[in-house]
């Protein structure tokens, strides 16, 4: 299954684990079935899919796969995406219109998910898509960007990791929720009707024994 490259805490390439692969990974279980990881940049999990380098995919990233074959699941992880500041910046975010004259650092692709709040600072050059997570962090607290787009628990999870390199002191952040991810945006894809149908069951089973709940618990507190 192809799945990103590192993502803590959602994915950590070196064990096969994270709250993404565990999830996945019980779900499976349930009814047999083993998760063999394969890791992608984002852009290529599609490709992975269409070219039969794996038997499934986690996520589409907006490439219909049904045309190619593919059963779309349950969404089984959301991110959980936030705009974020720091405090002693005091700045107020509630429409896009508050973010002219803001500078953007983000995951890549986040101007075409939101693109009511990014389009215009992707025209005026104020956005900047970053895969490596932590020079969002470093961006924010070093002065060079105002504003972060990041999921709230990798973005927590590179704020500690930053602090033990550097030593610095955590800065009091604030977090804008301004958007609402949508859960078909992270729908697990099958090339197998009868897999799809056996996460799915999974899916129910770890959700009412408690396992995701433990799962996500685990990984948040690190």
């Amino acid at each position: 299954m192809a799945f990103s490259k590192e993502i803590p805490p959602y994915i950590f390439e070196d064990d096969n684990s994270g709250i993404e692969i565990d999830i996945i990974k019980a779900a499976l279980a349930h009814k047999g079935h083993t998760l063999k990881p394969m890791y992608f940049p984002l852009g290529r999990i599609p490709y992975a899919f269409t070219n039969n380098l794996v038997n499934a995919v986690m996520g589409d990233m907006g490439v219909n796969l049904k045309s190619q074959g593919g059963f779309y699941a349950k969404a089984a992880v959301i991110y959980d995406n936030v705009f974020i500041t720091l405090k002693n910046k005091d700045i107020v975010l509630k429409r896009p219109k508050d973010l002219d004259s803001l500078n953007v650092v983000s995951f890549q692709g986040a101007d075409k998910r939101y693109p009511k709040w990014l389009k215009k600072v992707k025209e005026d050059s104020r956005f900047y898509g970053v895969s490596d997570q932590l020079t969002q962090v470093k961006l924010l607290y070093f002065g060079r960007y105002d504003v972060v787009v990041s999921d709230r628990y990798i973005f927590r999870y590179f704020v500690k990791k930053l602090n033990l390199m550097h030593g610095l002191d955590s800065q009091e952040i604030t977090e804008h929720k301004l958007t609402i991810d949508k859960p078909m945006d992270y729908r697990p894809v099958f090339r197998d009707k009868k897999i799809r149908d056996d996460f799915n069951f999974g899916l129910i089973k770890i959700k009412e024994s408690g396992e995701f709940l433990r799962i996500y618990e685990k990984y948040i507190s690190l």
